[in-house]
């Protein structure tokens, strides 16, 4: 790269650049810089009221105290984490509503940003900076940002695809040997494994696929061992991805665009993962307002989204962001790929829930269990997928399929798939709220 070494700035010069108010937008999950975020809280005395823009945080860091968020941050997200949850308190912590793909113009219009900044690999064979870890609104902030800083680090996989700024956009240059931010694969329980049969059934050989992280998720990819020549087109890259890779089951042979290619806007997840994304010529990193528009997604046949809710009422509104008024993650791209989807020919969007979840009554302290299909959302609760974009629901005891059915329908299949213990009260509200005669 041309003048590389004219752009290194140490962290401390990086840091100076940073004033009173200005908005700094840092790279989604394994994307975020660490030595950057690691350092941020020292200028908490010099500064005020400047505000953190980020997706899915990952990384901890001492700016996140409870005590320098009050006095200098203020953290605005498109995707809450624990690491957000733990200040919703202070005010100071704000969610951003968002459908991913329009996520960095949408911010861009209100607000542009001072400083963008992303963990990112040394110039590759090509000669380019890569962002490490995905493409999904980092270029999209940095074309209206002040200062573009990448923070390079040799432990960053290079990944192909459309991730990285030309060499004239890159503003800084801050070194480390920072490698993305690992995140544990998590086991599939019982409930997950048997939610995970009843998606993978719905799943025929060729089609393409979406599919996220978690208990669910992960199961469903080990019951897809069974199929052949899968293709991908998703929001995010995961181990579970990996591994039917490298056993032949995605091949992406049958895909009508980008064939042969696993697409994805964003990776996360466990070291191998990030080492197996290195150089992959089988994988491709795409633009987050490409990968997740659901016109573009809709291009490949047989596309199927499958994304998880919290909770889930008898028309089939799907609050999957939050509890209440409570923010604990973000509608990502849960919208995006069920629309994309059901656009697809024979595609199918796939949302999947316990039927129950046990929570601890603050009153009594006893443990509570509750459905999770609800006559109506908790006050507060924020529609990640309108009624009007459902399709399949998957809960323990079933699937059922809601595209097109009215609400006095929805209402009798919802409640044929809730808890045995709730079928009886939720058609009561049914028949209550007029849905049912």
């Amino acid at each position: 790269m041309n003048n590389y070494a004219s752009k290194v700035i140490s962290v401390d010069q990086a840091l100076d650049l940073v004033s009173d108010g200005d908005l700094i937008t840092v790279g989604l999950a394994a994307n975020e810089p660490p030595a950057f975020l690691a350092n941020l809280h020292r200028i908490a005395d010099r500064v005020a009221n400047v505000t953190i823009t980020n997706c899915l945080p990952t990384v901890p860091g001492e700016y996140l105290s409870e005590e320098n968020v009050r006095k200098a941050f203020v953290i605005d997200s498109w995707f809450s984490t624990p690491l957000l949850r733990k200040l919703s308190h202070t005010g100071r912590v704000s969610y951003i509503p968002n459908n991913l793909h329009f996520a960095g113009s949408k911010r861009n219009h209100h607000r542009p940003s001072a400083i963008m900044i992303s963990l990112a690999s040394p110039p590759g064979p090509d000669g380019l900076i890569r962002f490490a870890a995905g493409n999904t609104y980092e270029e999209m902030i940095a074309a209206k940002a002040t200062y573009r800083i990448l923070e390079v680090s040799p432990n960053a996989p290079h990944c192909f695809g459309q991730n990285y700024l030309e060499p004239d956009e890159i503003d800084y240059i801050i070194e480390s040997d920072a490698p993305p931010y690992p995140i544990p694969a998590v086991e599939p329980n019982d409930k997950d494994m048997v939610i995970g049969r009843l998606i993978a059934d719905l799943i025929d050989d060729g089609d393409c696929v979406q599919v996220g992280i978690g208990g669910i998720p992960n199961a469903v990819c080990q019951y897809l061992y069974e199929k052949k020549d899968l293709g991908i087109h998703t929001e995010m890259m995961t181990t579970g991805i990996m591994d039917l890779m490298k056993a032949g089951v995605i091949t992406g042979a049958r895909k009508q665009v980008d064939k042969g290619l696993t697409v994805f806007a964003f990776v996360l997840g466990s070291p191998e993962l990030y080492a197996f994304t290195h150089e992959n010529k089988d994988l491709f990193t795409g633009r987050g307002e490409d990968v997740n528009d659901p016109y573009v997604i809709a291009r490949n046949d047989n596309q199927v989204s499958i994304n998880t809710t919290v909770e889930v009422d008898l028309t089939g509104q799907c609050c999957s962001e939050s509890i209440g008024t409570l923010q604990i993650s973000g509608t990502g791209g849960q919208s995006d790929t069920a629309i994309g989807a059901q656009n697809s020919k024979n595609g199918r969007s796939i949302i999947a829930l316990y039927s129950t979840v046990e929570r601890r009554n603050p009153q009594t302290g006893e443990a509570e269990v509750s459905s999770k299909i609800v006559p109506t959302l908790r006050p507060g609760a924020g529609v990640s997928l309108s009624r009007n974009d459902v399709d399949w629901v998957v809960t323990e005891y079933g699937a059922v399929q809601l595209r097109g059915t009215t609400v006095r329908e929805r209402a009798q299949l919802l409640a044929s798939i809730a808890h045995p213990a709730f079928r009886d009260d939720l058609l009561a509200a049914a028949h209550e709220f007029g849905y049912l005669y």
